[in-house]
């Protein structure tokens, strides 16, 4: 399929194809995200969920095809681009505040100190999150819900265009992932977010789109998500799943159409 990579759309990948110790993670990809997008990236274990997100950092390359961010490569938007990894993968047992967290994401490699600006940027970053009360506490004195929403405010402290979340809502209460997927819905309306998630039979009252990987990408308008696409999802192959509306990376209506 071929795709404008010169159009106005945030993120094009183009005929991707990645390969991890010559076993193939993901294979003729198209993906167009529109500015304003709320999306949840869903997909089993092992499906390609967080390497497509590190394709669109420009943390990995792939082997074929093009990716454009704001219509450059990945490198060069990455400071347009606000990134949460996953919790499990961080190490945050060193003493540190939040307000020193949080600071982490105004950190350039020619740049290894903090101004003025840089701490007015992080402090409104925590204030948007609710948790200014907090600038000055232990990071590994809050809750984990807590912990999450100082890991997004660290995402945002750039003022991004794109924000990515890997799993902000792993190992939290119910209550604490309602707050912030709130929290979230509200952010959307100044940038385009984007968010794997294994939880999708939550996550699809709140995202516009769902963008299902494994191995191959296909995306869904949540009014398509049922307990059936969600069995193919996790349990069968990928190409029982119908995909009446926006079955093409710029999201045409193709009725009857099924992707192999």
């Amino acid at each position: 399929m071929h795709i404008d990579m010169n159009n106005e759309n945030e993120i094009i990948l183009d005929n991707i194809y990645f390969a991890y110790k010559q076993r193939n993670v993901l294979k003729n990809v198209d993906l167009v995200i529109n500015k304003g997008e709320f999306a949840s990236i869903v997909g089993p274990n092992g499906g390609g969920k967080t390497t497509l997100i590190k394709l669109i950092l420009g943390l990995i390359r792939p082997d074929k095809g093009r990716i454009r961010v704001f219509g450059k490569s990945p490198k060069k938007a990455r400071h347009q681009i606000g990134y949460m990894p996953q919790y499990a993968h961080l190490d945050m047992d060193f003493p540190a505040s939040v307000m020193d967290v949080v600071l982490m994401g105004r950190l350039k490699k020619s740049n290894l100190w903090f101004s003025k600006k840089d701490r007015t940027e992080a402090f409104n970053a925590i204030d948007e999150l609710g948790m200014s009360s907090y600038v000055n506490t232990g990071f590994n004195e809050l809750s984990g819900g807590q912990k999450q929403r100082i890991l997004i405010a660290r995402a945002l402290c750039n003022s991004p265009d794109i924000l990515l979340l890997d799993e902000p809502t792993a190992n939290v209460d119910h209550q604490t992932e309602e707050n912030l997927f709130s929290i979230l819905k509200n952010l959307n309306s100044k940038m385009t977010i984007l968010l794997v998630s294994h939880d999708l039979g939550f996550v699809s009252k709140y995202v516009k789109s769902v963008i299902c990987v494994n191995r191959q990408v296909v995306i869904h308008p949540t009014t398509m998500i049922n307990g059936a696409m969600i069995n193919d999802i996790y349990h069968g192959d990928l190409k029982m799943v119908r995909h009446d509306h926006r079955c093409d990376p710029k999201g045409h209506h193709q009725e009857g159409h099924n992707h192999d």
